[in-house]
């Protein structure tokens, strides 16, 4: 197998794909990416042709998407732990959160483009800020009720824990986890582990812990 080297920005999904490489404790390597431009340049779109992070080169070719890279990861280290083979009775349960972790990205990304990638007000609209926190809320209720125990699924911990815990992490910057007792807990368990230590680098995305939607001013206000 040739060496694996890992397209990164820091405080994107692809934080996901950095957080398995160090749980499946295998070598690789990092290229940070600038949150800009270049991500559209014809070098990075020769790796990911829709200009986006995750990239992941291994094999003589470039991988992309983070569902797809998580599952071809533990396919390929399965040793680990992280995944849940065709034939293991957790493996729908498996695929369903590691990729749940994408619909709550989803609101995640289109609240951080509101957030910080808009620069001036009249860009925004707060009626869709609100909109977009109130369905990572209905994705945090998802998770409260699916936990029983310590993981997502009853065989403990997997890859399914570190793409929804990486995507919730983002996602409580807008929405709070709250009066959600056992995701609170399975949360902090999950950003425990020296794996995301390891992956948690900061970065110039955000500037802050929390971003409140501005209030909403109603025409006859304005």
């Amino acid at each position: 197998m040739t060496g694996i080297l890992l397209h990164h920005v820091p405080q994107s999904r692809s934080q996901r794909v950095l957080w398995l490489l160090h749980e499946l404790d295998v070598p690789f390597e990092v290229r940070t990416w600038p949150f800009d431009k270049t991500l559209r340049s014809d070098e990075f779109l020769a790796l990911n042709p829709a200009g986006r992070v995750p990239a992941l080169e291994m094999d003589g070719r470039s991988y992309w998407e983070t569902g797809a890279i998580v599952e071809l990861l533990c396919e390929r280290f399965p040793e680990a732990g992280m995944g849940r083979a065709p034939d293991h009775p957790e493996r729908a349960d498996w695929l369903i959160w590691v990729h749940f972790s994408e619909t709550i990205s989803q609101h995640a990304a289109a609240l951080t483009q509101a957030h910080v990638a808009l620069r001036e007000d009249w860009m925004r609209s707060p009626v869709a800020m609100k909109l977009e926190a109130a369905r990572v809320g209905k994705c945090f209720d998802a998770i409260e009720a699916r936990l029983a125990g310590d993981w997502l699924l009853p065989s403990g911990f997997s890859a399914a824990d570190i793409c929804v815990a990486q995507a919730a992490a983002m996602g409580r910057r807008f929405h709070a986890v709250g009066d959600r007792p056992r995701m609170a807990g399975w949360l902090d368990r999950c950003l425990a582990r020296p794996g995301w230590a390891a992956s948690d680098q900061g970065g110039a995305l955000y500037d802050r812990a929390f971003y409140d939607a501005p209030p909403v001013i109603a025409p006859e206000d304005a």
